[in-house]
């Protein structure tokens, strides 16, 4: 036989769609040739396959080899297919039954001695491979990753003769059961910062509602400090997040460690990074910060400082919780739910409204200053609060405050009133649901009519105003909307004027 195929899958956004890879072996002199729009590290697998199949005392066919990649209109990028371009060499040589190719998929890269080394995306793939109902072959390094698809049937190899021996029925390979064992992550306690209460309210009703929070301050007053313990107060990601979470990560160039499943991502990039680290990017389309952060924290410090353009790409991932890359020869989509926690201080310099008058910024500068952060922007922002100078009598308190814990359990009894009354939290719900479950009393009506002509709120900032309000109304264990809870909820819009 001359022709033979081997299923394998490629990567496009999280999605793993299936690439048939055939081999045929014509008359001619010897050549190879790899086709269906490799790319260069696909082109690659030519030499590092030939160096394997002879190191394991294979023959190589001289003959006139062409490999198609199909679909043909789809990129194939990374080296994952040298496994399956060797079997299906092998097969069409006649040194292994083609028949036993069918069933199974198989990715990993060749080293030149015929190792397996590990590839990305294993995860994304054995998911897919699992939903076609196919047994999946990786590298052993990839095993614990893939793993996490429960129900898929994982078969680990260390090298291509293990993998030969398998499917000649010589030695079967055996199905990987390791389970691996999430660390705790330790994040740092809310009881660590002192005084700051009202901003530990907010960063609570943020948490149990899903909401997005700026936070202004001058500088050392622990805005970093407390956004570095919100992840710890966030309720614990369900079995379907926590995949999510693992699936973007493992298509990310650093890759998903196993040992973090289950945690909560939490992604600081620097003011100076570029729109695609922060959205993702590149010919081969990677997921940026953004994405890295999905049923996570992102994290931004000193917000103004960012590229006015970063900035602005962060509004339609806010409403639609995804992203899409768009490049001349390939298209990929990303998730990104994730929840924005930003700090800024209130003007240039850092002290505006200091009582010991040390700010000398004029009143253009702040105005210009704060403008670096575009009014839709401001407005998609859910909780703005000002973060003030701790009291001396609090600093040198030696009373330590609020565990995490004890927060923690406040935000997920929330949560789970909001799943079990909608379904989602609060910070998802659509117009509809705001009219059916974020209903007010009467004084709470007359309160949001007075809010909405003095504070000039937008039609999208009244609803998250009633999205906060049931936040606020769910911590407290209330049924309904008071017009206390209103109330609370206006008062994180006071800001909204000085953007």
């Amino acid at each position: 036989m001359t022709i033979a195929t081997a299923s394998s899958r490629a990567l496009s956004g999280i999605d793993a769609p299936e690439v048939l890879v055939e081999v045929h072996l014509g008359p001619g002199l010897p050549a190879f040739h790899i086709v269906g729009l490799p790319d260069a590290e696909v082109r690659e697998a030519r030499d590092r396959v030939r160096a394997a199949l002879n190191h394991a005392r294979f023959e190589f066919p001289a003959r006139r080899i062409t490999v198609n990649l199909a679909p043909a209109e789809l990129p194939k990028d990374s080296s994952r297919f040298d496994l399956p371009i060797a079997l299906a060499i092998l097969a069409a040589s006649g040194q292994l039954a083609p028949e036993s190719l069918h069933g199974s998929e198989f990715a990993g890269e060749l080293s030149l001695t015929g190792e397996l080394r590990p590839v990305r995306g294993a995860l994304a793939m054995a998911l897919s491979a699992r939903s076609a109902g196919r047994t999946f072959v990786v590298p052993e390094g990839n095993a614990p990753q893939a793993a996490l698809a429960d129900g898929a049937r994982i078969l680990p190899a260390r090298t291509l003769l293990e993998v030969v021996a398998h499917l000649a029925g010589e030695a079967p390979l055996a199905e990987y059961s390791g389970v691996a064992q999430p660390r705790t992550q330790a994040y740092p306690d809310f009881s660590e910062v002192k005084g700051q209460q009202q901003v530990k309210r907010a960063l609570e009703v943020a948490a149990a509602g899903g909401h997005s929070v700026l936070m202004v301050g001058p500088p050392g007053t622990g805005k970093s400090m407390l956004a570095a313990r919100f992840p710890g107060i966030l309720p614990q990601l369900s079995e379907a997040e926590s995949l999510e979470v693992a699936a973007v990560h493992s298509v990310s160039t650093s890759g998903f460690e196993p040992l973090r499943w289950g945690e909560r991502p939490f992604r600081a990039p620097h003011h100076s990074a570029s729109g695609a680290a922060l959205v993702g990017g590149g010919n081969l389309p990677r997921p940026g910060e953004i994405s890295l952060a999905h049923h996570g924290v992102l994290f931004l410090d000193e917000l103004p400082e960012f590229d006015r353009d970063v900035l602005e790409a962060l509004r339609e991932p806010l409403e639609s919780g995804r992203v899409s890359i768009a490049r001349a020869a390939r298209q990929a989509q990303f998730p990104a739910r994730f929840q924005l926690v930003a700090a800024m201080n209130p003007c240039p310099c850092g002290h505006c409204g200091d009582r010991s008058g040390r700010c000398r910024c004029t009143p253009e500068r702040i105005a210009r200053y704060r403008g670096r952060i575009s009014g839709p922007l401001a407005d998609r922002i859910d909780i703005k609060l000002e973060v003030p100078p701790p009291r001396e009598a609090e600093l040198v308190a030696p009373v330590a405050g609020e565990p995490s814990s004890a927060i923690r359990a406040r935000v997920e009894r929330a949560r789970q009133a909001q799943i079990q009354r909608q379904g989602k939290s609060n910070a998802l719900l659509g117009t509809r649901e705001i009219d059916r479950h974020c209903a007010t009393d009467r004084d709470g009506d007359q309160l949001l009519r007075h809010a909405l002509a003095r504070l000039l709120l937008s039609a999208r900032a009244y609803h998250r105003v009633l999205r906060v309000a049931r936040s606020i109304a769910d911590l407290a264990g209330a049924s309904a909307i008071a017009a206390e809870h209103i109330a609370e909820a206006i008062q994180y819009r006071r800001l909204d004027a000085s953007f």
